[in-house]
């Protein structure tokens, strides 16, 4: 079983428990503009805005949860047939994975399930390093996903390798680090103290290859529901 299948296990488990599988409750998601996203923030490299991503919105009675993917589209249902769903493409996983941080949000399990906006990737990264040093014994960290703020903000201060799957990216220098591609995953895991991971990793199912013996720091609001349910940590501050 999948990690992604292990956090749909429970949290199915929980909608049994609440009584609100079986319910007509209608859940939509949609992609949204790049303004509507993340607004107008300094940096002008965040894969939405190159146009590689789009955020998916569900919408669960009166709570909202994103998801950053590559494969988008509308999806109205009810949550068992969320649920009842194939996790075998981008876009199931983002209506899942979407889904699951509204009715999280809903439930007050989770908070932070939209993505900031303007001045707020900017501002997340001022507290990233201070937040690294508080909680982790980290010297060497692997970043995977190029986040351009939190890659300046820990550039310069502590060893950085940064692994990313945008083709555009690999093998260029940004924030002062160099971009490497998947091929180098399995030894920039090794090589770390501590892995700071994206969100997005649970909607694209490669977040096994990151849920190892290495301390995991994940990033990012795709991953909000999730994280609540598993008990991962999580850092998101600007988030609403």
């Amino acid at each position: 079983m999948t990690i992604l299948e292990t956090v749909r296990e429970k949290a199915l488990d929980q909608w049994k428990e609440q009584g609100i599988l079986n319910e007509r409750i209608t859940v939509s998601a949609g992609p949204l503009t790049v303004k509507e996203a993340i607004g107008t923030p300094e940096e002008t490299d965040f894969p939405i805005q190159k146009g590689k991503e789009k955020l998916m919105e569900a919408v669960f009675r009166d709570a909202r949860g994103q998801a950053f993917t590559d494969h988008y589209g509308n999806f109205t249902g009810t949550l068992a047939e969320v649920a009842a769903l194939p996790l075998d493409d981008n876009f199931n996983r983002a209506v899942f994975v979407s889904t699951l941080n509204a009715v999280c949000r809903h439930q007050g399990t989770a908070r932070g399930t939209i993505h900031c906006k303007d001045t707020g990737p900017k501002e997340c990264s001022k507290r990233i390093f201070d937040y690294i040093r508080e909680h982790y014994d980290a010297e060497r960290i692997t970043i995977i996903g190029f986040q351009p703020a939190l890659t300046g903000a820990l550039s310069g201060k502590t060893e950085i390798r940064l692994i990313d799957l945008d083709p555009d990216n690999v093998g260029q220098t940004k924030r002062g680090v160099l971009i490497e591609g998947g091929e180098a995953t399995r030894d920039a895991v090794d090589w770390c103290d501590l892995l700071l991971v994206t969100g997005t990793t649970l909607a694209n199912s490669s977040i096994d290859m990151f849920l190892t013996d290495k301390p995991v720091l994940f990033y990012g609001t795709t991953i909000s529901g999730g994280a609540a349910l598993m008990g991962w940590d999580r850092f998101c501050p600007q988030s609403s």
